[in-house]
């Protein structure tokens, strides 16, 4: 099939930054009184966004999940993401070669809050492929795994879904992709942080890839 536009996640699959947030989620989720291990922390949390999770938390804490908590959370985790945050392995040049390719159809569609995804977008080089074709799900009535993010997306971009591929690396975004009607690809390398090419395939992606560097061919031209 031949894709008009490519929506891309962010976390986990343009830019290595589940292990920072999810290590001072841990940190503060055991300040609270519920103690995780780092793996425990990550399948649990993995693709989900924390205020999302409040009635979890508040489960296991017995504390209410406040708006203060979750200010000092991002400033610790936006703390965190300055100073470590990296891309994932060839995905600068992959978003360079698609974002070519597609003549600048493509966009960033993310579940998290707009400030973290453009830092981090900023920080690893990549905001020149997608500046001005940014989606936050924070913004809209519903965030992943419903796919309101995507359809917003596709719509800035005058595309129809089904035309549309997407680029995802956990079940929670695999499963949007999907309920918008794109043809989702998913992201899956042995590194941590990601969920498992089966997991991705049980929630409806075409097919899974481990190296970044094979996706504009495995997507093709338009």
């Amino acid at each position: 099939m031949k894709f008009e536009a490519v929506l891309f996640d962010c976390d986990g699959v343009l830019v290595d930054s589940e292990p920072i947030t999810n290590g001072v989620l841990r940190d503060m989720l055991e300040e609270l009184g519920w103690k995780l291990s780092p793996q425990e922390c990550m399948r649990i949390f993995l693709g989900k966004a924390v205020k999302d999770e409040a009635g979890l938390i508040e489960a296991h804490t017995g504390q209410p999940l406040t708006e203060d908590w979750m200010v000092r959370f991002r400033e610790r985790r936006n703390l965190g993401l300055m100073h470590g945050v990296k891309p994932i392995r060839s995905a600068v040049e992959a978003a360079a070669q698609i974002h070519e390719l597609y003549q600048g159809r493509i966009a960033c569609a993310s579940g998290a809050d707009r400030f973290k995804v453009e830092l981090q977008l900023e920080k690893c080089g990549l905001m020149p492929f997608f500046k001005g074709r940014i989606f936050s799900g924070h913004e809209l009535p519903r965030s992943k795994p419903a796919p309101d993010v995507y359809l917003a997306a596709a719509a800035a971009l005058g595309v129809d879904p089904k035309r549309c591929a997407v680029v995802e690396d956990t079940v929670t975004g695999v499963t949007a992709g999907v309920a918008a009607g794109a043809t989702v690809f998913g992201y899956s390398p042995p590194e941590a942080g990601h969920d498992a090419p089966d997991a991705l395939i049980r929630a409806g992606a075409l097919q899974c890839f481990a190296d970044m560097s094979g996706l504009p061919a495995l997507l093709g031209s338009p």
